[in-house]
């Protein structure tokens, strides 16, 4: 088995777009109407998909099979609650640049500071949401400042 693509079912494709463009400094690699849309690395995908899309636009999606509500009914899926049981983990050579970054781009209203754990070696991270509300965590190499993470 081999991982074809990590889907998110947004609500405002564009602002969704526009979001992962600035984070992942790329452009879309390609877009299929205002449907789908895929940002390609090294081969694994993160797509964006429009929940409304084929609601508005039955007449551009033919759709055969059967139809199973709790997969198929991409509205309600959209609308459901977020319940942030799923993570999209990214990694960076720097944290700290990394971190001042994304808080210039100014593009989320969450965004945590630079955090630690250690179960088995140390681990630095931030977390940050996307327009739906999906949790994103950035980890990478990290000098911590004296006395920053002591208890």
């Amino acid at each position: 088995m081999h991982l074809g693509s990590i889907y998110l079912i947004v609500r405002d494709f564009n602002k969704s777009i526009k979001f992962y463009e600035k984070l992942l400094e790329m452009s879309v690699s390609a877009q299929n109407m205002q449907r789908f849309a895929q940002f390609e690395f090294g081969g694994k995908n993160i797509s964006i998909m429009n929940g409304y899309f084929d609601a508005l636009n039955p007449n551009l999606t033919v759709k055969k099979g059967e139809y199973v509500e709790e997969f198929d009914n991409l509205v309600a899926i959209v609308e459901a609650e977020n319940t942030h049981k799923f993570v999209l983990n990214f990694w960076t050579e720097n944290l700290e640049q990394e971190r001042e970054r994304i808080e210039q781009l100014d593009i989320s209203g969450e965004l945590t500071s630079i955090k630690y754990v250690n179960n088995v070696r140390p681990y630095y991270y931030f977390q940050l949401t996307d327009p739906d509300g999906n949790i994103i965590e950035i980890t990478g190499p990290y000098s911590p400042k004296k006395g920053e993470f002591d208890e």
